[in-house]
């Protein structure tokens, strides 16, 4: 397969705000990450519904995980960031950027934030923040927000465009 984005393009290390900071997610996250998505496992079926994870998850396939994201953001093929505090103390939630195959999209991204954050509106803000930031730093024309800017129904009716 082919990169997702262009060889001389500088993928962002991080994006930073007063409150979070995203930055690849990497092994060296799974016990941080593992302790977000296994308490955050209700809000995270509502996030893409119809899906199993992460029923079942454990430290070790959490692991695996990580190190598969890590490994395609390596090779530029898709891109995983752990949402985390300033401190580096708690991982927030995760952003995904992805190629896709919709027609009129040439990206689509998801994200969540920690279950006992979303009272406080971060993943409002995360989302907010994430959306500028794909507009202003990466080389996409029209990123998908599958379950956010487009209702999943929607999403799923686009045609796939022939390759």
């Amino acid at each position: 397969m082919p990169p997702f984005v262009s060889r001389d393009f500088n993928v962002p290390e991080k994006l930073e705000t007063d409150e979070f900071r995203l930055r690849m997610l990497t092994v060296h996250d799974v016990v941080k990450d593992f302790d977000a998505v296994t308490s955050s496992a209700e809000h995270l079926k509502t996030i893409w519904p119809g899906g199993k994870w992460p029923l079942g998850l454990t430290i070790e396939q959490n692991l695996i995980d990580l190190g598969w994201h890590q490994k395609e953001f390596q090779t530029r093929r898709s891109f995983a960031y752990t949402v985390v505090s300033l401190s580096e103390e708690t991982v927030k939630g995760c952003v995904y950027i992805e190629p896709t195959r919709k027609t009129g999209y040439d990206a689509e991204a998801y994200l969540w934030a920690r279950q006992s954050e979303l009272a406080n509106g971060l993943e409002d803000r995360l989302f907010d923040e994430v959306k500028k930031w794909l507009a202003k730093d990466w080389p996409f024309e029209n990123v998908g927000f599958p379950g956010r800017a487009i209702d999943w129904e929607t999403w799923r009716k686009i045609p796939d465009e022939k390759r």
